[in-house]
């Protein structure tokens, strides 16, 4: 089941996290991936090779999200190259915590520009070859703070409810086409953004998870593979959540 063979995906903020997970596990299932990265490219050179030691087929691609240019750029080079684009997954996100209160104009605007802008620059470019196809499959990666929020987070958790909602509305506006458009809602996962959680903090959060515990990067990129798959055919609009509980 969920096999990806001869799909072409594209994978943003792919060198880490829940990217590199999910880039690994499209591989694993037979998909041509394309690893997006802004600065890290030993990372995602690094994923790639670990693509490759397994079989997979993979190649790193740099570009900003935040740059719709080199986002139209960077989809119309995969298509050209690989000749088609079956699954996009705009994963590439920052945070910066603090109350709203003291946050700066230029942080607020980093978090739209990459958070926002950048998720809907993906989708309206790889839109065009998913139409040309009538089939495709976008998700969106989201966040439990979208959902529920979170004090100190304001504005992250306002970046990540917007996805929500473009990803309801672009389900609509695609469906009849073919493409399905879904988002996952991780929880709180263990990755470079949560690493400098101190112990008395994570154990108060760990506390509020029903599952008792954090959840893992390859976790979350299972429920993008099932979301990327011909068996998620008839699955669109929907919100998958992997949060261990901590909303439901």
């Amino acid at each position: 089941m969920y096999r990806l063979d001869e799909k072409v995906a594209l994978v943003t903020g792919a060198s880490r996290g829940i990217g590199r997970a999910t880039a690994l596990a499209l591989a694993s299932q037979g998909a041509r991936v394309f690893v997006n990265y802004r600065s890290g490219r030993e990372e995602a050179e690094r994923v790639v090779a670990e693509i490759e030691a397994g079989g997979g087929v993979a190649e790193a691609l740099g570009f900003d999200v935040a740059d719709s240019k080199a986002v139209d750029a960077a989809v119309a080079d995969v298509v050209k190259r690989a000749e088609r684009l079956d699954i996009v997954v705009a994963n590439a996100g920052i945070s910066k915590d603090g109350l709203l209160m003291r946050a700066k104009d230029e942080d607020l605007e980093a978090m739209l520009d990459v958070n926002v802008r950048g998720a809907l620059a993906l989708a309206r470019a790889a839109i065009k070859p998913m139409l040309r196809a009538r089939r495709g499959r976008i998700v969106f990666i989201s966040s439990v703070v979208g959902e529920m929020g979170n004090v100190g987070q304001t504005s992250y958790a306002a970046s990540k409810a917007a996805m929500l909602g473009m990803m309801k509305s672009l389900a609509r506006e695609l469906g009849s086409r073919g493409i399905t458009v879904n988002a996952v809602a991780p929880g709180l996962i263990e990755t470079d953004m949560t690493s400098g959680i101190g112990e008395e903090m994570r154990g108060k959060i760990v506390g509020q998870i029903p599952l008792g515990r954090f959840g893992l990067p390859q976790e979350v990129a299972a429920a993008v593979a099932y979301l990327g798959s011909d068996e998620a055919g008839y699955v669109t609009g929907h919100t998958l959540r992997v949060n261990g509980g901590m909303y439901v």
